[in-house]
């Protein structure tokens, strides 16, 4: 007897069942009194399929029997929770072929893939308080400040000898991440590599589990503990997710029924050259329905409250990373295709759940965050790549040189406003030859540290939503290896701890500040102060509402290793001005010019500066970044 109904096969079919997970995979039922599980697989074009249940020294074969919509079906009593079973598919090739499930909710720790049966339902949750606090809240108008983390290298601890890994376990990460990003003051955690994936050195971006958290770490509801606990902390969760592409794995999504069924049957959309993996077909309904349902299945089975969906770019163009491709019936490059799902992903997610979507997207495609009504992708955030590679390269110069470059940060408000943007030092800046960010410093290694430090306060400053990789915050040596946990002890060194210190008290900052985190699309909320000091390495502006000067603060940013005694600044008011922070609070005295550090209260004198009828002057120190709110 078949579990799913008429209406759930025609959905399926129509590309918009988007709990299809609840059917499709192996679901434990009771058939005639009888306690078993059901298992059903979608291969329209293979000849015959049958599921193995148990280990491969003693498995079991039973028959599944086809409908006509290609759906294959049988339940199998005795089979419990933790049993092991493949599905082995006569493709239509005449091929053979031993799967995983696409729709499993775990699989064995690898190298091991055979998919574990796993109830879907058990845990008890515990962030009622939470959830109800985040529906009531609006993503764009409050403070966003990301930690991305790898799970598998955060932290190590090796249990024995036998222990290769030195993974910690949901649990205990759980436990940690909450203690660690409540002390710094983050709001939400963007965890990578969780879906269930093969080969460590993908980072998790190449995924054979779309509905399983790796088994690296422990079970789902371990894993749901993890999200669990950050809520209770007041801390959000955001999920790296890739409906792009999928690895070529034997045992996986390729040619699952022995033809290209997740991926295009077109051998020039077929795959992504650059990584060596298979291209959805995202203008097949049933990839559709498996994808989406995918997304609603983190949301609301495991309480994610945002997806950063990763590649979008890849997903968007025919052409990406390929010599060969396919134009689109315009004869264009747009993936049509792909791009009709990206707004049918977010219309569905944000109209059905409490739930976001944020784009990782290097393109300048105009319209990721707009509405789909419109003609936008509908994504809520989008990653910033603009600003990262322009500051970046900006702070790679030569002090001397920057003056021939000061074009890369003051263009940088040009598009800034375009999209609803998160500024991003990712794990992308920090990897594969790229070097540690304080590697990519000129100077001594102390001008190198304040470097850092003042790179993060224009993070903070600068209109968009923030996120850090893992490390950054302390200014880790050396470039990120998934395969190492970050060297924590750096943390006991004094630059280091002044590093972690100062990204401390800009997370506090900005949390406490509007004009700092109402981000929106309105240029007016940013004001060019001193755009044009090429010479001297500085920029300053202002951050405000949109309507008036009520609760402002006027940034500061010296990238360069000289004082500059007297330096003015114009100011559109006057009165008595606070400095709020500066990236030498947690220095002791340093000698040289100290007017501001000495003393946080500044009288604005009437003499026209800068265009401004008032102007404050103070000593500003070598990589010093300073906030002072107007009166």
């Amino acid at each position: 007897m078949s579990i799913f109904s008429e209406t759930d096969r025609y959905l399926f079919h129509q590309g918009t069942e988007y709990k299809i997970y609840k059917k499709m995979g192996a679901h434990i039922v009771t058939e005639d009194g009888e306690e078993g599980v059901n298992f059903a697989v979608w291969a329209p074009n293979a000849l015959n399929v049958c599921v193995a249940c148990g280990s491969a020294d003693d498995e079991c074969e039973h028959q599944m029997e086809r409908s006509e919509d290609g759906i294959w079906e049988c339940f199998v009593p005795g089979v419990k929770s933790g049993d092991t079973y493949r599905y082995i598919i006569t493709g239509a090739d005449g091929e053979v072929r031993r799967k995983s499930d696409p729709y499993s909710f775990r699989y064995e720790l690898r190298p091991d893939n055979a998919s574990v049966v796993c109830p879907l339902t058990g845990y008890s949750w515990n962030d009622g308080d939470y959830q109800s606090q985040r529906d009531n809240t609006a993503v764009i108008d409050n403070p966003m400040a990301i930690y991305e983390v790898h799970p598998g290298s955060w932290k190590k601890e090796y249990r024995d000898e036998d222990d290769e890994d030195g993974f910690l376990n949901y649990r205990d990460l759980g436990d940690r991440l909450a203690e660690y990003v409540t002390f710094m003051g983050y709001t939400h955690v963007e965890l990578m590599g969780i879906t269930e994936y093969p080969f460590d050195p993908s980072w998790g971006y190449q995924v054979t589990g779309y509905f399983a958290p790796t088994s690296r770490y422990g079970t789902p509801d371990d894993f749901r503990y993890l999200v669990d606990r950050l809520h209770q902390s007041g801390i959000g969760v955001i999920l790296d997710w890739v409906p792009a592409h999928f690895p070529k794995d034997e045992f996986a999504l390729g040619r699952f029924d022995g033809t290209p069924l997740y991926e295009s049957a077109d051998p020039l959309r077929a795959e992504f050259p650059i990584w060596g993996t298979y291209a959805f077909d995202h203008g097949k309904p049933e990839v559709r329905s498996f994808l989406i349902s995918s997304a609603f299945y983190w949301i609301e089975e495991f309480h994610i409250d945002a997806l950063r969906v990763d590649a979008v770019a890849a997903m968007q163009y025919a052409d990406f990373s390929r010599t060969e491709w396919r134009p689109n019936i315009h004869g264009g490059h747009i993936n049509l295709e792909s791009t009709d799902f990206l707004k049918q992903l977010n219309c569905e997610v944000t109209d059905r759940t409490t739930g976001y979507l944020m784009a990782e997207d290097s393109s300048v495609e105009q319209g990721i965050t707009s509405d789909v009504h419109i003609g936008g992708l509908g994504f809520t955030l989008k990653w910033n790549m603009g600003w990262m590679f322009d500051t970046l390269k900006y702070l790679s110069y030569d002090f001397h040189e920057r003056r021939y470059h000061h074009g890369e940060l003051t263009h940088i408000p040009d598009y800034a406003f375009t999209e609803n943007f998160i500024l991003v030092l990712s794990h992308d800046e920090v990897n594969v030859g790229k070097g540690s960010i304080i590697e990519r410093m000129p100077g001594s290694y102390e001008d190198r540290l304040g470097g850092v430090k003042a790179l993060y306060a224009f993070q903070f400053t600068f209109p968009g939503k923030k996120l850090l990789f893992m490390g950054l915050d302390f200014a880790q040596d050396s470039e990120w290896d998934f395969s190492k946990g970050l060297d924590w002890s750096l943390t006991d060194d004094f630059g280091h701890h002044d590093v972690m210190l100062t990204v401390k008290n800009l997370l506090s900052l900005y949390r406490s500040i509007p004009a700092l985190y109402s981000d929106s699309k309105d240029s007016s909320t940013f004001e060019w102060v001193k755009k044009d000091f090429a010479d001297a390495n500085i920029i300053s502006y202002i951050r405000k509402n949109p309507w008036n000067y009520d609760g402002a603060v006027l940034v500061v940013c010296n990238f360069s290793p000289w004082y500059h005694n007297g330096y003015y600044c114009g100011v559109p008011m006057g009165g008595e001005y606070e400095r709020l922070f500066s990236t030498y609070d947690n220095l002791p005295g340093e000698g040289g010019p100290d007017e501001l550090g000495g003393n946080p209260k500044l009288t604005a004198e009437n003499v026209w500066c800068d265009g401004r009828p008032f102007r404050l002057g103070y000593g500003l120190r070598p990589f010093e970044v300073i906030i002072v709110k107007l009166p």
